[in-house]
């Protein structure tokens, strides 16, 4: 059996990010079988018994995860020329608060904050943010099952075939794509739900079935949903929400 680097195991497992492995590991607050591990790039085996102390553990519970519902023309990550990251939403005003007890944005919160997962500029809808490597890794790891629900206006003709096509069937960038949830909403709006998320997906797909996208719009990752939070808006992932 070989070792692997304890920072990427701890990623692997759902403990936390790599980036916070290695905070973690640099701080003393890691413990192999029971020994404590200080040494970044240190290896261990995959069958050994990894666990936080109690400071990493209340620093974990800390961690804050937004739903902002995305407008058109702000984009998810990395800001283009002329274009604003959707991060600059997160301020007092924006917050979407449905009750009395939900809680208050500080500026702490958008500390390490980051996208999990794009959403084009050109679409609008559920976006989450989050600074909790194991909901990142969660939402877009390799390994990520998580659905994800659009509704898609659309203009063109779309047959019989060419809709089971957009359900199992399609390729791009030369790989097949896992197979889709592609219905109709109504008579000019598509429902898809994906498990995999591929730079612009759902605008390739279209085009390569003649059909012309003219709104897209998130509503759904895994069990959370977009509901009624205003365009522009965020609000916490609330304790005992999960997606």
């Amino acid at each position: 059996m070989e070792k692997i680097r304890l920072s990427k195991l701890m990623s692997e497992q759902g403990i936390c990010s790599r980036r916070e492995a290695d905070r973690y590991i640099e701080l003393g607050w890691v413990f192999v079988d029971g020994e404590q591990i200080s040494e970044l790039g240190t290896k261990i085996y995959p069958t050994q018994k990894i666990k936080l102390n109690k400071a990493a553990q209340m620093q974990q519970t800390q961690l804050v995860t937004l739903l902002l519902n995305k407008p058109i023309g702000y984009v998810s990550g990395q800001p283009e020329p002329g274009y604003q990251p959707a991060v600059v939403l997160i301020k007092p005003e924006n917050q979407f608060i449905s009750q009395p007890s939900a809680k208050r944005f500080q500026p702490a919160h958008l500390r390490n904050l980051a996208p999990a997962g794009r959403l084009d500029i050109d679409s609008q809808g559920l976006l989450v943010l989050t600074q909790d490597g194991r909901i990142a890794k969660q939402l877009i790891g390799e390994d990520s099952q998580i659905e994800k629900e659009y509704l898609v206006r659309v203009s063109g003709t779309l047959s019989k075939e060419n809709l089971a096509l957009l359900n199992f069937g399609l390729s791009l960038d030369g790989k097949a794509l896992k197979r889709a949830q592609v219905t109709w909403q109504n008579q000019d709006q598509l429902r898809f739900i994906l498990h995999e998320g591929k730079k612009r997906q759902i605008r390739r797909m279209c085009e390569l079935v003649n059909l012309k996208i003219t709104g897209l719009k998130r509503v759904r990752i895994g069990k959370v949903k977009l509901g009624n939070l205003p365009e522009g808006q965020w609000r916490y992932l609330e304790d005992g929400e999960h997606f």
